[in-house]
C-alpha cells in the first residue's frame, strides 16, 4: 500500500510490504497475485558489490587435464611398448631380453651367498606364480582361462618345465659358456617349430637374421667353446665336467631344452591369442613349475637358509623374472615368433659389452664381429618390422 502525502515542496513515498502467514495460506485463503512474494526468504540471493562471477571453463580444463598431469613419462612409455604401436611385439620382446640382461648384472654385482640352482628357480617360479595371480584376480580375468585355451596352458607350462628342469641340469654338468650357446638356439627352434605347428611362413629374411644372430653369438663364445676354452684356464677344475664320460649327454639334454623351449614359445603364442591375453600362459607355467621345482629341491639338493640380504636379492630378482616373463609373452602374442626370436639375441651383446666395461673381458676379435653381427640383424628385423598379414 502506498500513499502519497502533498505537504508543501516535500513529497514523501511511504511503501509498506504485507507479507502473507502461513496460518492464513492453511486456512485455505488464497494468495493475491499483486502481494504474492516472487522469492522466497531462502531463496533470495545475497548479491553485493564484491561479488565476482568466475568463468568456469578453467576448472573443467584442470579436471580433463589431471589425469594426464598424474600419468608419468614411464607409464605413458610402458603403455606405448605394449600396445602402442605396430612394433609392440618387437619392442616386448626387447624389454624382455633387456630385462633378462639386468637380472645377470644384478647377480653378478651383488651375489654374497651361493644359493642352489633348484632353490633360486623355486623362489623364482613361487614369485612368478603370485604375481600372475594377483594379476588376473585384479584385473577380473579367469584364473584357468577359456576352455578353448586350457590344453594349450597345460601344454605350455609342461613344455616350460621340462625346458627349465633340462637347462638346470645343462648348467650343472656343462660350462656356463656351453650352456648359454645351448640356450640361444631356442629362438632357432621356435622359428622352425612355428613352422611346424603353427604354419607361420619363414621368410628369407628371417632365416637369414636369425643365422646371422646365432653366428654372431658363436663368434662370441669361440675362445671358450673349446675343451681348453676360459673355465679350464681359471685351475676351477672345469675340466672334470668338460672330458667326463657325461659330457655328450649334457649336449644332448641342453639340445633337449632348446626344443622344448621352442615348443613352449609357440603354445605361448597360441595359448595367449586364444585366450586374447598373455598372463594366463605365465600363470600356468607357475602353477605347474613352481610346487614341481620345490620337491626337486628338496630332494636333490641341501636346502640352504639365505639370509636377509640374500632374501632381498631373490625377491627382487623373481619380480624381474616375471616383468620379463610376461613381456615375453605379449610379445609372442603380438608378433610372428622368428622375428621376435631374433630379438632375443641383443642379450648377449648386452652381456658382452658390460662385461667389457665391468669385468674387464679383453674386446677380442670375435666378441667385436659377433656383437656387429647380432646388431646388424637386429636393426635389420626392426628396420623391416611386422609383416603385414600379422594379425
Amino acid at each position: 500500500m502506498a500513499s502519497l502525502e502533498n505537504g508543501g515542496d516535500d513529497h514523501v513515498v511511504e511503501l509498506s510490504v504485507r507479507e502473507v502467514s502461513a496460518l492464513e495460506i492453511d486456512a485455505g485463503g488464497e494468495v493475491p497475485e499483486e502481494i504474492s512474494p516472487l522469492l522466497s526468504q531462502a531463496e533470495r540471493p545475497k548479491i553485493n558489490i564484491f561479488t565476482v562471477s568466475y568463468p568456469r571453463r578453467k576448472p573443467r580444463e584442470q579436471v580433463t587435464r589431471l589425469p594426464e598431469a598424474e600419468t608419468s613419462p614411464i607409464t605413458q612409455f610402458v603403455l606405448w611398448v605394449w600396445s602402442g604401436s605396430r612394433y609392440s611385439g618387437l619392442l616386448c620382446m626387447a624389454v624382455s631380453s633387456i630385462i633378462y640382461f639386468l637380472m645377470g648384472v644384478i647377480s653378478d654385482v651383488f651375489s654374497v651367498q651361493s644359493i642352489p640352482l633348484f632353490e633360486t628357480a623355486f623362489t623364482r617360479c613361487t614369485i612368478i606364480l603370485i604375481s600372475s595371480y594377483i594379476w588376473l584376480r585384479r584385473s577380473g580375468q579367469p584364473i584357468l582361462g577359456l576352455a578353448n585355451s586350457r590344453y594349450l596352458l597345460i601344454s605350455r607350462a609342461l613344455t616350460g618345465y621340462l625346458s627349465l628342469m633340462s637347462f638346470i641340469y645343462c648348467i650343472q654338468r656343462l660350462p656356463l659358456s656351453q650352456a648359454v650357446v645351448l640356450s640361444f638356439t631356442t629362438p632357432i627352434m621356435a622359428s622352425v617349430i612355428a613352422r611346424i605347428i603353427l604354419h607361420e611362413k619363414l621368410k628369407i629374411s628371417d632365416i637369414g637374421g636369425l643365422a646371422c644372430s646365432f653366428f654372431g653369438v658363436l663368434f662370441i663364445f669361440r675362445q671358450v667353446l673349446t675343451i681348453q676354452g676360459g673355465l679350464a684356464n681359471k685351475g676351477e677344475g672345469a675340466n672334470v665336467y668338460i672330458k667326463g664320460s657325461n659330457h655328450i649327454y649334457a649336449i644332448l639334454v641342453g639340445i633337449f631344452s632348446a626344443i622344448t623351449g621352442g615348443i613352449s614359445y609357440c603354445l605361448i603364442r597360441a595359448g595367449a591369442k586364444a585366450s586374447d591375453q598373455p598372463m594366463a600362459t605365465v600363470f600356468s607355467f607357475g602353477v605347474l613349475s613352481s610346487p614341481a621345482v620345490g620337491i626337486c629341491s628338496f630332494a636333490f639338493e641341501d636346502f640352504v637358509f639365505p639370509g636377509f640380504y640374500s632374501v632381498t636379492l631373490m625377491l627382487v630378482l623373481g619380480s624381474l623374472a616375471f616383468l620379463a616373463e610376461v613381456f615375453l609373452a605379449r610379445a609372442l602374442q603380438l608378433e610372428k615368433t622368428s622375428k621376435v626370436a631374433n630379438i632375443q639375441f641383443i642379450e648377449a651383446v648386452l652381456s658382452q659389452l658390460w662385461g667389457i666395461g665391468w669385468s674387464g673381458l679383453a674386446p677380442s676379435f670375435g666378441r667385436l664381429v659377433g656383437c656387429l653381427l647380432i646388431v646388424i640383424s637386429v636393426c635389420c628385423t626392426m628396420y623391416i618390422g611386422p609383416d603385414k598379414e600379422t594379425e
